[in-house]
């Protein structure tokens, strides 16, 4: 394996070890691979890791065929598109960004089609960011209840990607806030079991405030090259 890599991943692990707060049978660790070939992948591979997480899906799509002989477990991360739904339904196992009844309604139909059931998770947009998606804190309760009624679609739990400058700040009061949401509905909600949050730049802070799964990719690849998606 890349020496650099495989020092990124040690120190990562060590960190993780260090500051998670739930136990580690609930605890998982995506690794982004968005941008990055079969080759820097395989190499992740070899030191034990089978969870990665693609932002877009028709790149997605020929590394997940690439490496279909292999017991992998692909998570989407991106933004969900109505006419790729089926695409998704497909080729992933969690999708984490289900922030509108539509796309949920077309998700459960594919996966209804396909007797399949999906692992998802709710997307948050805890700082109110026009540039992101996801649903309002406040109305997450509602947003729940609804998705109730599609039933070949499991929710795991919330997913967030807190503000920029709140992470530079070491300002914590969005984690919090989803923290305590998240343990809300945790007790309310059998198989709600998953706080995705924490990539990065920011992991450590996720940790300390509950996050059960991390989303990391620069952290072990390196920055992208500014030509690169």
């Amino acid at each position: 394996m890349n020496g650099c890599y495989e020092k990124r991943i040690t120190i990562l692990e060590q960190e993780i070890k260090k500051s998670i707060t739930c136990s580690f049978d609930e605890f998982k660790l995506v690794i982004v691979t968005k941008s990055q070939d079969e080759n820097r992948i395989l190499e992740v591979m070899n030191h034990g890791y089978k969870v990665f997480g693609e932002n877009y899906i028709d790149e997605a799509i020929k590394k997940i065929e690439f490496f279909r002989k292999h017991s992998l477990e692909w998570h989407f991360i991106g933004k969900i598109q109505s006419n790729k739904i089926k695409k998704l339904c497909k080729y992933f196992d969690w999708i984490q960004t289900i922030c509108s009844e539509k796309h949920a309604m077309l998700l459960n139909e594919e996966c209804l089609k396909n007797h399949k059931y999906m692992n998802v998770c709710i997307q948050v947009n805890l700082d109110k960011e026009p540039s992101k998606s996801g649903i309002d804190i406040s109305d997450l309760s509602e947003f729940l209840t609804q998705m109730d009624k599609f039933k070949n679609i499991l929710i795991r739990g919330l997913m967030a990607i807190p503000k920029k400058s709140n992470v530079l700040k070491e300002r914590s009061d969005s984690y919090n806030i989803l923290r305590l949401a998240f343990e809300k509905h945790k007790e309310q909600r059998e198989g709600f079991d998953t706080l995705s949050l924490g990539m990065s730049n920011d992991y450590i802070d996720a940790l300390k405030n509950g996050s059960t799964m991390l989303r990391v990719g620069q952290y072990i690849f390196g920055e992208r090259e500014k030509n690169e998606k």
